[in-house]
Formats: structure tokens, sequence, C-alpha cells
């Protein structure tokens, strides 16, 4: 059917009232196994094919911005980890990042290398979640149970880090809680050997997979151009053929220590974001070896009492130390004024917080940038035309964390 067959049928169905039963509406969620979250798309059909399509978000706000400002700089932690909870040491790390260069806090070496160990096994975390959604929703089961396996090796070593599997509140303003545990040094070992022939044989069965390549070959597509004019970032921007990466763009905890490439597609479809996720996983493994065979020595956080918990014995014997605990606890401590942004690559594209501080102890205004919010806007453009299977696909390449939908 051509487009202004479409167009005119669409301009009927507004008008009218449906037209011999052609035309009509279907509620892809909120609560649907493909919509993989709480969102739902309020579809105008033509048989398979879709002609409209409306968001409707909300259905999982949490107000977090507001909640932010009542809230001490440390305990806004627990919030961010419950927005991508996919990944959600990034965004924690990310935040800490942001409240350590409004307070001109700089951290020792070894932080700096265990929070790019800590990020890039995250990003891993998050392609595995996409990547083996896409299989199942292209009828390919097998490999989700596969990988996902990995998926629980890395939460037992961030278990090990924070205490935390899914929502970690890993990390501290100036560093990390705890320093990585001898289990944590035997876990790291093992995932980095036995991964890469598991992710291999992922690989295998879906890279060049034909009925899995007619599936996302081509669907959801979108030009660098327009993806460009809907703000996107990470997998989904690079799949389109735009080499950004804020670890490259604007280095931090240092990315330019290492080697890696940044994975680019071309066509911007469901099969290229695919593909940029799968080889992003490769160079996440190269950053992690990397990071860890050159761990610094040296402290695990910075040397800052009035940010930073003081460990629980000294509470108990001294008194600069039980002051510090109770300032920090209590929301004592002022921050300098100060308005700040800073972004990380986070599992699916620019994770930014732009941060206002009046100098009170709470922020005056915090907003964050939410990867996933951005690329549901450009939906309804990528599916029409295509078919409701094509829309599913789409959707999960996409890889729209629905926590991120409504701060």
């Amino acid at each position: 059917m051509k487009d202004q067959e479409l167009s005119n049928i669409l301009n009927q169905n507004e008008s009218k009232e449906h037209i011999d039963g052609q035309l009509y509406t279907l509620n892809l969620g909120p609560t649907h196994p493909a919509t993989h979250g709480i969102f739902q798309n309020i579809l105008t059909m033509d048989g398979e094919r879709i002609l409209h399509s409306e968001q409707t978000v909300g259905y999982i706000h949490r107000a977090f911005e507001k909640i932010s400002e009542r809230r001490n700089f440390t305990q806004i932690t627990t919030l961010t980890d419950r927005m991508n909870y996919c990944s959600a040491p990034i965004n924690n790390l990310g935040w800490h990042m942001t409240v350590e260069q409004l307070l001109g806090v700089k951290v020792p070496k070894r932080v700096d290398y265990m929070r790019v160990i800590m990020m890039e096994l995250a990003r891993i975390a998050d392609h595995i979640v996409c990547n083996a959604v896409i299989g199942v929703d292209t009828g390919a089961l097998t490999g989700f149970t596969y990988l996902f396996q990995d998926r629980e090796r890395i939460y037992d070593m961030y278990e090990e880090v924070c205490g935390g599997r899914l929502t970690t509140n890993m990390g501290r303003i100036g560093g990390f809680e705890r320093d990585f545990s001898e289990r944590f040094h035997e876990l790291l070992p093992e995932f980095l050997k036995g991964f890469p022939a598991r992710l291999q044989e992922f690989a295998d069965l879906l890279e060049r997979n034909r009925i899995f390549m007619d599936r996302t070959i081509g669907a959801g597509a979108i030009s660098a151009e327009r993806a460009l004019s809907y703000s996107f970032t990470g997998p989904n921007l690079r799949a389109a053929g735009v080499d950004y990466d804020v670890r490259v763009a604007h280095p931090y905890s240092p990315y330019e220590d290492f080697d890696f490439k940044i994975p680019v597609g071309t066509a911007g479809d469901t099969y290229d974001r695919f593909m940029v996720r799968q080889h992003e996983m490769w160079e996440s493994l190269k950053i992690i070896e990397q990071a860890y065979n050159n761990l610094p020595s040296g402290p695990f956080h910075a040397d800052v009492p009035e940010y930073y918990l003081p460990e629980k014995a000294d509470v108990y014997t001294k008194m600069e130390a039980l002051i510090y605990h109770f300032k920090i606890v209590m929301a004592e401590t002022e921050v300098p004024k100060g308005e700040v942004y800073h972004a990380v690559e986070g599992g699916n594209g620019e994770l930014g917080f732009y941060l206002v501080s009046d100098g009170g102890r709470t922020p005056y205004r915090l907003h964050f940038r939410r990867p996933c919010f951005i690329y549901y806007q450009a939906f309804p453009e990528m599916i029409t035309g295509s078919v409701i299977s094509d829309a599913v696909v789409t959707l999960s390449s996409l890889n729209v964390i629905a926590g991120e939908l409504d701060a």
C-alpha cells in the first residue's frame, strides 16, 4: 500500500467511523508481554498494517526529580538505580561523579578503575537483556536461556561489591563502600574466561540465522538525520551510523586509558541495533580486562569525611567519626552553590544529571536525562506503515526501559 493511500485512509478514519470495518484500534499494552514494561501504544490498524500510533506514558511515574529536592545527596543514589534497572550501577556511579564534580572531589585512581569495571559489567548485563529478548520476540528462546546465566554471574559480582543485585545502590560519594572482596577476585576472572565462549555461541545462534535476519533487517529503521533530530544517543544512534559515544567524546573515569572500538552500524534498523550491542559486549570485555589487569593499588575511596560515611567500628569508638556519621545521615552538611551537568554512557545512551545547588543540604533542582524517554518519542514514526510483528521487535531493539520513561 502506498503512503498516500495510507494517509487517505487515516484521514477518513479520523473523520468517520470505521469504513466497512477495515480500520480498527488495537491497544498494545499497557500490560502486554511484548511491551516489556508498563506503557501503552494505541494503534490504528488496517489489517496487520499500522497506520498510526499514539503512546501513553506515566504508568510508572515516581516523581524522582521532585523527591530528590527533599533528599540529601547520598539518599538520591537509591532513586537513580530505579530508572534503568537493567544497568543500575551505571546510574549510581554516574550520579556520584556528578556530585563529586560539584564538590570538587578528586577520587583515587583505583576508584576510577573499579568504577570502569563495574560500569562495563553493567553494560554487558544490559545488552544481554536487550539482545536475548530480541531473540525471544522473534521466536528464539534458546539464546535467552544461555545468556541469562551470565547475567546472574554478573549479579553475583554486584552482590560482592555492594550486597545488592538488581537495584544496587552501588558506591558512595568519593568511591565505594567496600573494596573488591576475595570472592570478587575469584568471580571476575572466571567470568572473563568463560563468557566469550558463551557469547560466541549466542552469536552463532542468531547473527547469521536466516529467520532472525528476515525478521529484523529493515524493521524499525531510522536514518542518522532523524535519529539526531530526536536526540538519539548510545547504541540506537550508533546503529544509524553516527559515531558518538560519551566515553570517547567526553572521557571520564578515565576511559582514555583504555583501548577499545566503538561499533557503528549503517541502516539503523533492528538488526543493526542488535549487532551494535553484540559488538559492544566484546569491547566491554576488552575494557574490563585492561582495567582489572592494571588495577592500581591504594584506597577505594577519597578522603572526604564530610560526605563519606565512616567505618561503623569507628563510629562507636571515635567522637570525630560519630559527628561525621550524624551529619551525613541527618543531612547536616551543606554543599557549595553551583550548577553542573555530567553525563555517562549508560547501557542505552547518554545518561545525564543536571544538578543545581543553592548551597543547601538538598538539590535545588535535579533533572535526569533519560535516554529511553527520548527513544520512545520516535517509536510511532519508526513503526508507521509496518506490521504488528515489526513493532514488537522494534520496541525490543530500542530497549525502552519503563523505569526511564517518566521520572
